[in-house]
């Protein structure tokens, strides 16, 4: 009986475990590529757009990372030889956004990339 209970769970974990590592080739390259954006490897063009007027408001290129979790604003976090750049940028209903890869991406369709940033592992105190 108690054999039972601990086959059934080790086949659970077994069949949970097989159908979490079900992944396309396309979610992996997209989850590949938005890592390598978010870690300043990829330039991207990023356009606001009047609704009304089709003119372009902004234009930011270069290596950045984008923030769209706030529905009233877009953060564009952008690394420049001198140091991080980061922009709030608000949207409205009549202005809208584009974010353009401008070159292509080296990354695997096969393989998960794992980033560990060895100054967020191990901090760097700041002595006064």
């Amino acid at each position: 009986m108690k054999f039972r209970r601990v086959a059934a769970a080790v086949v659970a974990v077994g069949a949970v475990v097989a159908l979490t590592g079900c992944s396309n080739d396309a979610d992996v390259v997209n989850k590949n590529i938005s890592t390598d954006a978010d870690n300043f490897k990829i330039p991207r063009r990023i356009t606001f757009i009047n609704g009304i007027t089709d003119k372009y408001l902004l234009t930011i290129e270069g290596y950045c990372s984008l923030d769209s979790s706030n529905p009233a604003q877009l953060t564009v976090t952008c690394d420049t030889t001198q140091g991080y750049i980061r922009q709030y940028l608000g949207k409205s209903d009549n202005v809208t956004w584009i974010s353009e890869q401008l070159t292509p991406a080296k990354v695997s369709a096969k393989y998960y990339k794992v980033t560990f940033k060895q100054e967020s592992i191990i901090p760097d105190p700041e002595l006064r």
